[in-house]
């Protein structure tokens, strides 16, 4: 980003830029150095992943699957080369015959991991990195690229005589022979080749969830996101046996405080049985990126609350926009934002899920109110402090809240929305922070408000027994779980209290609710999960999200039981969920 300016400079823009060009030309040629086979005496093991080669070194059979490479430029203070260029490979231009689905931790494993942590005793968290994982995998086949060689730093273009090599064009070519970034296998080779690694030294990935991992005796396990190591430990030893095996065939940096993993940073303190979970600086780079001012007036509302009809006694659908339809570069704006500020909402502010869901399901036909709706968005995002996620330790016991607005969205279409966390294995389970929040528009029209409440209850019951699966995969034994509703026919209608005799469109989710059972009927009130359906006013929002600690429910309550699957008859899954009969 530029400073002065906010805009967003591409690898091009700053190799001309005056005042960064030193600066980036010296990070893309260690990038080539690393690539192949070192540069100015600066890379102490380059990895010869890639030789330039002329044009008719290329096969003919190959010459249709030749693609292209880009670089990707960023700033990370956290490792040893501040300004990182990665040189990465076209992958939607290779046609590869072979599997090449990764396994890989999701945020959701990663949040209740930090739960874990917090809630064992003597557990402590640290992060592992592996440089240039992608780079050591050898390819089962060689792959080709061409790029233009004003592309190429000068310093690599007189060391490799590049100008001896170059196409009539002026194009290079380059042969990859192992692992590189964009390249559709790498990330399975790797993965293979790691699991094959630390097998021999007793760490097993776990068959149920990606990207966990765990010892066959040591009290030790992390989630794996691409090369990065989130490490739960108890006792030193463990964790160096850890670093100790990865370092027989990886580079490896170590972090024992454990501040950053997935783009987050971490506070740990151990001595309040505690971990906050923050993004600092993300909304202002963020801001200045769509160089969006400072708003008049502070703004405590991401999103317009829909208008209080006192009186009515009939609810009618809200009604779509007939504002002037944007352009495509007012398409794209909107699009950014919502994929900027989408990995903020599920990593630490939850406030921000709705609306960001509101606005993208228009993304596709954006108009005037949509910009509108995205500019208060910003407005609220520049005038609250930075949102802060807060863990607290518990029995790791899953908890839901769910909940439906009904009409709520055009096209009468109603909203399904839930808050996951895990708390104690209570009658009222206390509030904790969410590993997960859902805010979802129902794809089908409801016929009415109690059969938006059974969708949503269906939605959040199906998300709830791949989040037992991986508390169980990580040591942690699952009682019924608790899913709290606050209507009273929903809940009336799946523990069978009430038997209505028309209820053909509330089959589908009657039936997928049947993995629950009535239990301790309370009072029907609300929960968490409002705040996932409903675009309230600034009296009812959270102002300044700060690090908060649990809270008790009211015990006026309807509570439903998401029984173990040892007690049913079946379990099938389906994509990355799982539903129980």
């Amino acid at each position: 980003m530029d400073k002065q300016s906010g805009k967003m400079l591409n690898y091009r823009q700053l190799m001309r830029h005056l005042d960064y060009r030193e600066q980036w030309s010296l990070s893309s040629a260690n990038e080539f150095g690393r690539l192949a086979n070192g540069v100015g005496g600066r890379i102490k093991h380059p990895t010869n992943t890639i030789k330039f080669i002329s044009k008719n070194e290329v096969p003919h059979g190959r010459r249709k699957d030749v693609t292209y490479g880009q670089f990707v430029c960023t700033i990370r203070p956290e490792k040893a080369e501040k300004n990182r260029t990665r040189f990465t490979v076209g992958g939607d231009r290779i046609n590869y015959p072979g599997e090449v689905a990764t396994p890989t931790a999701d945020m959701l494993v990663a949040k209740m991991l930090f739960n874990s942590v917090v809630s064992t005793k003597g557990a402590k968290f640290m992060t592992l990195d592996i440089s240039n994982f992608y780079l050591m995998t050898p390819l089962k086949r060689p792959e080709y690229i061409r790029m233009k060689i004003t592309d190429i730093p000068e310093e690599i273009i007189r060391e490799y005589k590049l100008r001896d090599k170059a196409s009539p064009d002026g194009s290079i070519y380059i042969v990859a022979t192992k692992g590189m970034y964009g390249l559709p296998q790498a990330g399975l080779l790797a993965n293979e080749l790691l699991e094959k690694r630390l097998n021999g030294h007793g760490y097993r990935q776990s068959k149920l969830v990606p990207g966990l991992w765990k010892h066959d005796w040591r009290p030790i396990q992390f989630t794996l996101v691409v090369d990065d190591f989130g490490v739960k430990y108890i006792g030193e030893e463990h964790a160096h046996h850890l670093k100790e095996s990865l370092e027989h065939d990886y580079k490896v940096t170590t972090d024992w405080t454990g501040n950053h993993y997935i783009g987050i940073t971490l506070d740990w303190d151990y001595n309040r049985c505690q971990v906050h979970l923050s993004m600092p600086g993300y909304v202002k780079k963020a801001l200045k990126q769509f160089q969006h001012p400072p708003p008049a007036t502070k703004q405590h509302a991401p999103f317009q609350c829909a208008r209080i009809n006192y009186g009515a006694k009939k609810q009618y659908a809200t009604q779509s926009s007939t504002a002037p339809p944007l352009d495509k570069k007012g398409k794209k704006y909107i699009q950014q934002v919502c994929g900027k500020f989408l990995f903020l909402g599920r990593a630490v502010d939850p406030t921000l899920l709705c609306p960001i869901s509101a606005i993208a399901s228009q993304s596709a036909k954006p108009t005037e109110d949509t910009l509108r709706q995205t500019k208060q968005l910003l407005d609220y995002l520049s005038t609250q402090e930075e949102a802060v996620l807060t863990y607290h330790a518990s029995d790791m016991k899953l908890a839901v809240h769910s909940d439906a607005s009904y009409l709520s969205e055009p096209k009468a279409r109603s909203r399904a929305g839930g808050h996951f966390f895990l708390s104690n294995n209570a009658d009222i389970p206390p509030n904790n922070g969410a590993i997960l929040n859902i805010a979802h528009i129902i794809k089908h029209v409801m016929s009415s408000a109690t059969e938006a409440e059974l969708a949503a209850l269906y939605i959040m019951a199906r998300e709830a027994v791949y989040i037992r699966i991986i508390l169980e995969e990580m040591g942690h034994k699952q009682p019924p779980t608790p899913l709290q509703t606050d209507n009273s026919m929903a809940d009336g209608v799946v523990n069978g209290k009430i038997a209505p005799k028309c209820r053909k469109a509330m089959d589908m989710r009657s039936i997928g609710c049947a993995i629950v059972s009535a239990k301790n009927n309370f009072a029907s009130t609300g929960g968490r999960a409002n705040s996932t359906t409903q675009t309230t006013g600034p009296n009812t929002m959270l102002q300044n999200t700060t690090r908060t600690h649990a809270e008790n429910f009211s015990p006026h309550t309807s509570w439903w039981k998401c029984y173990d699957k040892n007690n049913l008859p079946t379990l099938r899954q389906q994509h990355n969920t799982f539903i129980q009969y």
